[in-house]
């Protein structure tokens, strides 16, 4: 994720497989950091044990003490499945749209 953020607003290139087939690897995406959030949201957020990781994951649940994530691809993506809750400090930006490629 890039630290320019414009109005509320930043670009997030996903790197890997984990979110496929809907989010895929390369494609870059328009993302808002001031949100709401709601079950089925995509979100960037700082992985809980390695906090300079950004990665893109789905809120599943809101669970006591924060969100259960999961990768769309479960076979490629590390999870709350292996890190538990997210605690929502750590979800910095909401997914919106796909900026590229235009068209797949």
């Amino acid at each position: 994720m890039h630290d320019e953020r414009v109005f509320g607003f930043t670009t997030v290139r996903i790197v890997g497989p984990s979110m496929e087939p809907e989010l895929r690897n390369g494609e870059t995406y328009l993302a808002r950091t001031r949100f709401r959030l709601r079950v089925g949201d995509v979100v960037v957020l700082r992985h809980p044990d390695r906090r300079e990781l950004l990665t893109v994951k789905r809120l599943v649940r809101q669970e006591a003490g924060g969100w259960w994530v999961e990768g769309d691809n479960p076979e490629s993506s590390s999870d709350s499945r292996q890190f538990g809750v997210v605690a929502p400090g750590l979800v910095v930006a909401r997914i919106l749209t796909r900026l590229s490629p235009l068209r797949r």
